[in-house]
């Protein structure tokens, strides 16, 4: 099947550049994490959240798998508007996670690129450049959510029309085999 025709203006270079940005930045993250699965629901514990153990036990085992399969995808070109919007609900979780610890006086590393933990006495938070970060990163999501297409994006071959449809709108001509006009039938000529 022959890829689909991508019109290679800035937009889809642009695309290109945050699926790159936000595949390779939530990859990496959810590697970090993978080695070291039990910190991560430790790290997700010092966040204080509203919520019961079990549950956070499963997002801190969930989430670096979560968070390398949306990346590859992304980086592959790959259902991008599905993982472009997970992408940005991973990023709004994010922020409000981070903003939640931030408004709550915890003083704590966020943990998205190192091991985290308890921020030592007289180490200065980094709330504000981790939230700025993640918003750049949502805006990325936002970006592919709405216009998905992109250079070397896997999407352009896997979502081509088929060969059939292909001939049938690119042709002025009808496909073998129909009539370039239609019937009349003989009874409702007139002489």
């Amino acid at each position: 099947m022959a890829p689909q025709q991508v019109t290679r203006d800035w937009r889809d270079w642009v695309g290109l550049a945050a699926r790159l940005a936000l595949g390779f930045g939530l990859g990496y993250a959810g590697l970090l994490k993978v080695g070291r699965l039990e910190a991560n629901v430790a790290q997700v514990e010092l966040y204080q959240l509203p919520l019961s153990h079990s549950v956070i036990t499963v997002i801190g085992y969930a989430q670096p798998f979560v968070e390398i399969a949306v990346g590859v995808m992304l980086v592959i070109g790959l259902f991008t508007r599905v993982n472009a919007a997970l992408g940005v609900t991973a990023m709004a979780v994010f922020i409000a996670g981070i903003t939640w610890a931030w408004s709550h006086g915890l003083r704590i590393d966020c943990g998205c690129f190192s091991p985290g933990g308890e921020l030592p006495a007289g180490d200065q938070t980094r709330y504000l450049q981790d939230i700025a970060r993640d918003f750049a990163w949502m805006a990325c999501g936002i970006w592919l959510w709405v216009r998905p297409r992109s250079v070397l994006a896997v999407d352009n071959w896997l979502l081509a029309p088929g060969a059939a449809d292909e001939t049938i709108l690119d042709s002025d001509e009808p496909p073998e085999g129909w009539a370039a006009e239609p019937a009349t039938p003989k009874s409702l000529t007139t002489n």
